[in-house]
């Protein structure tokens, strides 16, 4: 939907803009490219991460959700805000009287303009809402990045308007180009903020505290591990994470049963923690030498469930 909206307005922002040669509405023009190349990325995040794990990928591609966000902001900052900030400077750089023949047209534009980034806005909330809220449908950086580019473009088209009426009453082209300006600064400003979250996701973000302290709990309560040495976790997509845990057993247990102990702790992890897909045990005192082999076996290093 925001693809489709994005789109048509950008053909009628770069149509009215050309027309009225307004730097505020050919700002906005940019803007809603750069929104429609991104949500192409966005639509390829979505296909893409939804395959499953192979031999070069064995921990899945969840990450292709980070990836091509991390894309989507460099489109931000690159088509829209860079050519924001041109269009701004020139303006001032030229500061000569504009026709404004065609700025009505223009305005009608940013009206309709406005009309369909707020709905497409709505909906995308509505969406946010629909995935558990602000705190757990923000989690998602494909539909994040569509409710931070629809947020943006409804503020973006607010200022365009703001810029286009008051040069039209004061004859002064200074009020669209700090309006192009300002359209600038905002959208370098989001692309960052989105440019920073699909950083720390790409090289290997932890996974939420609440869901680090259940596991640390859970192994904390099993009365074969004395100690907890290190658990380290690593989102490897949306809804998955990778859990790597290093204890200290009691001693005294052979081979069969530390497979079994082994086998029963990451099941338990792995039901009280969804999101933890691909579960590692690592013990630091294996105890009686013919322990080793069992915990060099796939019960204690393998995947989910000690499968």
């Amino acid at each position: 939907m925001a693809l489709a909206a994005n789109l048509v307005i950008a053909v009628a922002k770069a149509v009215g803009g050309l027309a009225a040669s307004s730097p505020a509405l050919l700002s906005e023009a940019a803007h809603s490219v750069a929104d429609s190349l991104n949500e192409v990325f966005l639509l390829a995040a979505l296909r893409r991460s939804r395959r499953p794990a192979d031999r070069r990928h064995p921990f899945g591609y969840g990450k292709e959700r980070f990836f091509w966000s991390l894309l989507a902001a460099v489109g931000i900052f690159v088509m829209g805000g860079c050519f924001s900030f041109y269009q701004g400077v020139e303006a001032l750089r030229s500061g000569s009287e504009e026709d404004l023949n065609g700025y009505v047209a223009g305005l009608v534009v940013l009206g309709v303009a406005l009309l369909a980034e707020g709905g497409s806005l709505l909906r995308a909330l509505y969406q946010v809402r629909r995935q558990g809220g602000l705190g757990s449908g923000l989690r998602d950086p494909a539909l994040r990045t569509v409710v931070a580019e629809d947020g943006t473009a409804v503020v973006g088209v607010t200022l365009a308007i703001a810029g286009m009426v008051l040069h039209m009453i004061t004859g002064q082209v200074v009020w669209e180009a700090s309006a192009s300006l300002a359209i600038g600064a905002l959208l370098v400003y989001v692309a960052f903020r989105l440019g920073r979250d699909a950083r720390d996701q790409l090289i290997g973000e932890a996974a939420g505290p609440e869901a680090s302290d259940r596991i640390r709990e859970l192994l904390k309560e099993q009365p074969e591990i004395d100690s907890v040495e290190a658990l380290f976790t690593m989102k490897t997509g949306l809804d998955t994470a990778l859990v790597a845990a290093r204890v200290d057993l009691v001693p005294g247990m052979d081979s069969e049963r530390v497979e079994e102990v082994a086998v029963r702790i990451k099941r338990s992890i792995a039901r009280a923690v969804p999101e933890a897909e691909q579960i590692f045990l690592d013990v630091t005192e294996r105890g009686a030498p013919e322990a080793r082999e069992a915990w060099e076996g796939p019960a204690a290093t393998g995947e989910r469930g000690g499968a």
